[in-house]
């Protein structure tokens, strides 16, 4: 596994920050971390990262261990933190010069090319051609978080954890980001934290949720659009008017909207579909079915059920 995280909490003073964490992400998953403010994911991140210790539990990355083996950890690691610092008064490319020279003599980074060739193969492949003779503090956020994605790509390392690395975008650099996350995840394992739905929805195969310090759902995108505990949604239309009363005795309708006489709004029981049953009450009833949709769940709307005080 790239990252295997088991029961970590963490405990600052009185307040438990993370309560028993435990996750696993494989080799080339791009794996977003949601939860509102406060939930923990910083507090994992730092924890991933070698910044804090746990308070108990352990974790590794490319099975080192964070507490006992915290350099070779770094080694694999490239880390964005939520505010990005930077050296405003320094160039691009000098910046990325310093930077590659303090990997270099911590051992972090490898040899394997020659400094200028490292970097100007991250600026390659961060876009930051045109902006490298440029003073940091004179460019756009947008380019700033290129630069701050640029220094931890530096040591090429095997995973990347992203800290909020869209907040304050506007919504053409938020494209720009998100599609250069995307093309680096085609080749690392990327864990990135967020609270912006469409975030995880644009970039990540899987989504782990969390809430006051405890996971409350880890699954794919896709598949978390499915565990809503009020119910699913089918919306149907009919070639007459129906009495909404017996559609509500169909087996595993909750409850029933009436749109119009001829078309209505169910929803069902959450591990039930409907839609066989309803197709059935026509035939018997000798009803054409015009349409029949079953809703999904926005991940939004998923979020704010599982992580709703």
């Amino acid at each position: 596994m790239s990252i295997k995280v088991n029961a970590i909490t963490k405990i600052y003073g009185k307040q438990k920050a993370l309560d028993a964490v435990s996750f696993e992400i494989a080799p080339g998953e791009v794996v977003g971390l949601l939860g509102p403010n406060g939930a923990g994911k910083s507090t994992i991140m730092k924890i991933l990262t070698c910044f804090i210790p746990p308070t108990s539990g352990d974790a590794s990355v490319c099975n080192f261990d964070i507490l006992e083996q915290s350099i070779e950890v770094r080694k694999k690691v490239g880390y964005l933190p939520e505010n990005n610092p930077l050296y405003l008064d320094l160039y691009v490319e000098e910046f990325l010069s310093f930077i590659d020279g303090i990997l270099t003599s911590s051992g972090i980074q490898h040899l394997a090319a020659s400094r200028k060739k490292r970097i100007a193969g991250v600026i390659d492949l961060t876009g930051l051609q045109s902006e490298k003779h440029k003073k940091i503090g004179a460019l756009s956020k947008g380019y700033r978080q290129r630069v701050g994605l640029a220094q931890a790509l530096l040591h090429d390392p095997e995973v990347l954890v992203l800290d909020e690395p869209t907040s304050g975008l506007d919504p053409n650099q938020l494209l720009e980001i998100r599609s250069l996350i995307k093309t680096i995840g085609k080749e690392k394992t990327v864990m990135l934290s967020t609270h912006i739905m469409q975030e995880v929805e644009a970039i990540c195969d899987r989504a782990i949720i969390i809430h006051k310090g405890k996971i409350v759902a880890d699954d794919s995108t896709q598949n978390l659009q499915h565990i809503s505990t009020s119910g699913n949604v089918v919306r149907v239309e009919f070639s007459s008017a129906v009495d909404a009363g017996l559609l509500a005795k169909i087996n595993g309708v909750k409850a029933v909207t009436a749109l119009t006489p001829f078309s209505f709004q169910l929803t069902a029981q959450p591990s039930a579909d409907i839609r066989p049953d309803l197709f059935r009450f026509a035939v018997d009833q000798k009803l054409t079915v015009l349409t029949m949709q079953k809703e999904e769940l926005r991940l939004e709307e998923v979020f704010q059920e599982l992580t709703k005080d």
